[in-house]
């Protein structure tokens, strides 16, 4: 086990997290267009939440369209992260991912081998989507004893951010039992720093507010330029005709 160099650490929370995250934020800013993102989104929530002014409609389409991507596309620069973070404490390397599905990392820690699927928080999946984690965790194992000569081998599905009370879930074979490893605890499984999950906070604060800077820039233009296209499309007279926006989202 070594210490984490925690400078390093926020120069990669800057260049492999944050930069990335507001670069892919600002390329779908730049390429949303009212004709094609209004059709992916479903007009009758928005006639729910009584919207009836044209800038109101062009926010929540827009943002309704961006929050749907962020969610997949930080979980996807966060778990780079506790890879990088594993990778230097505990020499932790990234699965292969078509030799170890549903594993995302794979480490040492305290003459055991741990094997991660890695998600963004608790609440991620379906009994379908678990019980093939709990399959593929299962074929890892099997693999890892064959080639490497592995025997006590730990099951995690490790959650970035929430919590569990009953972390170890047993199921009668034992290699399809694993722990369900989240927040504060998963950092430290991958870290040995029981407060990492706090540190992690403040440089991802500091990076995104200089650079949020240059994405509301753009956000406000986008909002306005799609605005007048609202007025355009969809008012007739001075008042937003819901029958216009399900036509132009629906009708054969």
């Amino acid at each position: 086990m070594k210490n984490l160099n925690y400078e390093k650490l926020n120069t990669f929370i800057d260049s492999d997290v944050i930069k990335p995250f507001y670069d892919i934020r600002l390329a779908q800013l730049e390429l949303a267009k009212l004709s094609t993102i209004s059709k992916r989104k479903n007009p009758y929530l928005f006639k729910a939440k009584n919207i009836e002014m044209a800038g109101d409609l062009a926010k929540s389409i827009l943002d309704a369209f961006l929050s749907s991507q962020e969610e997949t596309i930080f979980g996807d620069l966060m778990e780079n992260l506790a890879i990088h973070v594993c990778e230097e404490v505990f020499n932790g390397k990234k699965a292969e991912e078509k030799k170890y599905r549903s594993v995302d990392l794979i480490f040492e820690r305290d003459n055991k081998t741990y094997i991660v699927g890695i998600k963004s928080g608790p609440n991620w999946g379906n009994s379908d989507q678990i019980n093939t984690m709990k399959r593929n965790f299962r074929i890892a194992k099997k693999l890892l004893r064959a080639e490497l000569n592995k025997t006590n081998i730990i099951s995690v599905n490790g959650c970035i951010y929430g919590r569990d009370n009953k972390p170890h879930k047993v199921s009668k074979n034992p290699d399809l039992s694993y722990h369900k490893i989240c927040g504060q605890s998963f950092w430290d499984l991958i870290s040995g720093d029981e407060q990492l999950y706090k540190k992690i906070i403040q440089p991802l604060g500091k990076e995104a507010k200089k650079r949020d800077e240059v994405f509301k820039e753009l956000y406000i233009k986008k909002i306005n330029e799609m605005t007048r296209e609202v007025v355009e499309l969809f008012y007739t007279k001075d008042n937003l005709d819901w029958d216009k926006v399900i036509d132009y989202v629906s009708k054969k």
